[in-house]
């Protein structure tokens, strides 16, 4: 991934040096358990640990892998080249190169779940702090981008608080399945490593020995974290395009804060752009690239191919930096994003009284006018207010079978805007508890 996109703590996780030595802890937790079981000797096994405060030298595994072609082949001749090449003769007995492959990825994968769940609880936290102070503030709810009827954007931020609370526990689940580790050779079979060198090595690193393994950790653990990523990214947009239509020039109920010094255009001046949210939308679409790729992967020939290997290689850094970075960045959006609360009602009165046409609809019926004809009475006069941006409440009091009906007492009070209102304290009250 690159720079502009990444941060470092992400990055980090997903570098070859904490790559090499996930793969250094894996080989002398290994050699610890063989040496408790009587496996390999007990000076070896504490030979290997000579090499815990080494900075493993990258160039030089790379040159070593230039020869071999082979990846832990180079790691573990550049291993010897630290401990000794007597006393690192145990190193990786009875193993094969996908456990220290496969419980490493899932090692990395833990700990980006960690700094993502972070991620996802700041979110959270700007979320609520938004709905609260927005709790009563009024705007119009829209459908297939028409008005609808009142809403708040209090409720707005809150469908977006329990969206991402539900993100939450999925990532959380997504990270509890792929803490597995597998230790156990060639196939799986453990023929020459026994099952409680697996565990020693997992309980060390975090993780829970893969039930059954093949030469490989199902793909479909993997498969369901993407997964669970892609359907966070899928949220972001969601939210990323409602303040993006809400900073369009007619709208203007909410924008990104736009910093002193910030230019919005090279050629227009005046531009203030939502490129923030355009860019969020954008990132959304990158970490869902690699869904489909992660769920190609579960098909493996037999007990294991590496078809899989060269796709995760790519989409695990990137997909987890991506979605770390717009976390990151729709958080503080979240955070500085301004409201308009006058712009919410001027929009709402475009139409004067128009939002309102579903209660007196509902009020005709229930004075006894079928709804066929009450339908065809509030739509004759909704359509005189969309031609004539006339007011609406005008217009029923005006119509004589309206008029039949209810009194104009009875049409005025179906104007109050505390009507749409007044469940508000329970819909917060389920999104965020009684408190």
């Amino acid at each position: 991934m690159i720079p502009r996109y990444s941060r470092p703590d992400m990055v980090a996780i997903w570098s070859p040096e904490t790559k090499f030595r996930i793969w250094y802890e894996i080989e002398a937790h290994a050699c610890d358990a063989m040496a408790d079981l009587g496996v390999i000797p007990r000076e070896n096994a504490q030979a290997v640990w000579k090499a815990k405060d080494v900075e493993f030298d990258v160039a030089r595994i790379d040159e070593i892998e230039a020869v071999t072609k082979h990846d832990v082949i180079a790691f573990l001749t550049h291993l010897a080249e630290h401990v000794g090449s007597e006393e690192a003769r145990f190193v990786h007995q009875g193993m094969t190169s996908s456990d220290v492959l496969d419980t490493c990825l899932n090692v990395q994968l833990t700990r980006a779940a960690d700094l993502l769940i972070a991620d996802l609880e700041g979110l959270l936290a700007a979320l609520k702090r938004r709905a609260m102070e927005h709790k009563n503030t009024v705007r119009i709810g829209r459908s297939h981008g028409i008005h609808a009827e009142p809403t708040t954007m209090g409720l707005t931020f809150a469908r977006f608080y329990a969206e991402m609370d539900r993100n939450l526990s999925r990532m959380r689940d997504a990270r509890a399945e792929i803490a597995t580790g597998a230790i156990s050779g060639a196939v799986g079979t453990f023929a020459n490593i026994d099952p409680r060198v697996e565990e020693h090595v997992c309980d060390q690193l975090g993780l829970v020995p893969e039930p059954i393994s093949t030469q490989v950790i199902p793909r479909d653990r993997h498969a369901a974290f993407f997964a669970t990523l892609g359907v966070i990214a899928s949220s972001i947009e969601n939210i990323a395009i409602e303040i993006r239509h809400m900073q369009r020039t007619e709208v203007l109920e909410g924008a990104e804060f736009f910093s002193m010094g910030q230019k919005g255009s090279s050629a227009m001046p005046h531009k203030k752009n939502p490129v923030l949210t355009e860019n969020l939308t954008g990132l959304a679409r990158m970490v869902r690239a690699a869904v489909i790729p992660a769920m190609e992967n579960v098909a493996l020939w037999h007990e294991r191919d590496i078809s899989h290997s060269s796709v995760e290689r790519m989409i695990g850094p990137d997909a987890t930096i991506t979605l770390d970075f717009a976390l990151a960045r729709l958080t503080g959006v979240i955070d500085k994003m301004l409201i308009f609360p006058e712009n919410m009602i001027e929009n709402m009165n475009k139409f004067p009284g128009l939002v309102m046409s579903q209660r007196v609809l509902l009020a005709l019926t229930q004075a006894g006018v079928s709804r066929e004809d009450a339908y065809a009475m509030v739509q004759r006069n909704a359509l005189k207010v969309w031609e004539h941006r006339t007011d609406f409440k005008e217009e029923l009091l005006a119509d004589p079978d309206v008029t039949a009906a209810l009194n104009p007492d009875e049409i005025e009070e179906k104007f109050d805007l505390g009507y749409h209102t007044k469940h508000v304290d329970t819909i917060f009250a389920r999104v965020f508890g009684e408190d």
